[in-house]
């Protein structure tokens, strides 16, 4: 009996040894599940994730050809409306400056100074978040954990002039990598640009704020999901997405030249710089077709596209000669019919004349026989 006693006591307590393991791993599992739901509200950027998101670089040796292309993209546009809306932020959802300027504000994003076409990304032209915060006159508090190496402010919502920001510049990188064969665009980097009016209320002026290494700004863009057409409001693409599907529309002010000069420096003339925009858009968009030789299907439909062209144009100057037939026919009708109406016209005009002086003697003659009488 007392063997029998003490197994039962011995199995009790394992039994209780095991519940309270199991109710302490069950309180882990709940506190772990805490710590990863506040972490999906607040993503933290890891290493791995950065080298990840940044694009491999090719060196100079691999590249046969490269173009530099600066736009402008006008948050206006249609196109370009995911970039600015929502303002202010709505659910949860910020635009692209508020994301920006709250990881700059937070030291968690480096940027560069604007040098207007002269672009160098290092330690030497890195602008510190006071000094950013401070250049464009927006108020700040130090955030907890701020020192001097590491500098971290607070901006209030109502602080951000994100309803100032209406355009960004970028930086695209056209390459021809020979290795691969391949044409690739490559964002190199995005400006935001304040549009301010000065205190006597002219137009407004632009500002370029500072330069984001377009590498930096992808783990954090590739966070936030926006949606990009009123018919789908569904948020189905990143800003990520936005920017590699070329999604955006903009215009190009500047191409890399030796006299670093703009677009509009080079074409002062409206309709020369429009034409000189649609020529590099081409030559950038036909750049890689024409590196290869057609293949046989491809010279056999350019020959019937040929020859459907020729015959539309036959067609329409066959036309265009029926037409004006008629028209030539009328007119020296109408040219014949103008001049004997002429002729007669003359001609009775002179039977007319010569009548009247025949007439107005005979009334002369009459009344001076009346008077003798």
């Amino acid at each position: 009996m007392k063997l029998l006693k003490i197994l039962i006591i011995a199995i009790s307590a394992i039994c209780c040894i095991e519940a309270a393991a199991q109710d302490n791993s069950t309180a882990t599992m709940r506190k772990g599940s805490r710590k990863n739901d506040s972490r999906d509200s607040n993503p933290e950027i890891t290493t791995r994730m950065q080298q990840r998101m940044t694009t491999p670089q090719v060196s100079d040796a691999d590249l046969s050809w490269m173009r530099v292309i600066y736009r402008q993209l006008d948050l206006s546009k249609p196109a370009n409306a995911p970039l600015y809306f929502p303002e202010p932020p709505l659910n949860g959802e910020e635009n692209l400056f508020r994301t920006i300027l709250r990881l700059v504000a937070d030291g968690k994003l480096k940027v560069y100074q604007y040098l207007d076409g002269r672009e160098i990304f290092t330690d030497q032209y890195a602008l510190t978040p006071k000094d950013v915060l401070e250049r464009f006159h927006i108020e700040y508090t130090p955030a907890k954990g701020s020192t001097d190496k590491r500098q971290r402010f607070t901006v209030e919502e109502a602080d951000v002039p994100a309803d100032e920001v209406l355009s960004y510049y970028i930086i695209e990188r056209y390459e021809f990598d020979k290795r691969t064969n391949r044409l690739r665009t490559v964002i190199e980097a995005v400006c935001p640009v304040l549009h301010r009016s000065d205190e006597w209320g002219m137009e407004p002026l632009k500002y370029p704020m500072f330069w984001v290494k377009f590498d930096d700004l992808r783990p954090y863009m590739s966070t936030q999901n926006i949606f990009i057409s009123d018919e789908n409001n569904l948020p189905s693409c990143t800003y990520d997405d936005f920017f590699l599907l070329g999604l955006y529309d903009g215009d190009i002010i500047k191409t890399r030249n030796l006299k670093n000069q703009s677009m509009v420096q080079m074409y002062p003339d409206t309709e020369s710089l429009q034409h000189a925009r649609d020529s590099i858009q081409a030559s950038l968009d036909n750049f890689e077709r024409k590196l290869w030789v057609p293949s046989l299907e491809e010279l056999q439909a350019r020959r019937e596209a040929a020859d459907k062209k020729a015959a539309e144009e036959a067609l329409t100057q066959q036309s265009d000669s029926t037409q004006a037939a008629p028209a030539a026919v009328k007119r020296s009708t109408t040219k014949r019919g103008t001049t004997k109406a002429k002729r007669t016209a003359t001609v009775k005009a002179k039977k007319a004349k010569t009548a009247k002086p025949k007439s107005a003697p005979a009334a002369a003659t009459r009344s001076v026989r009346n008077r003798k009488k």
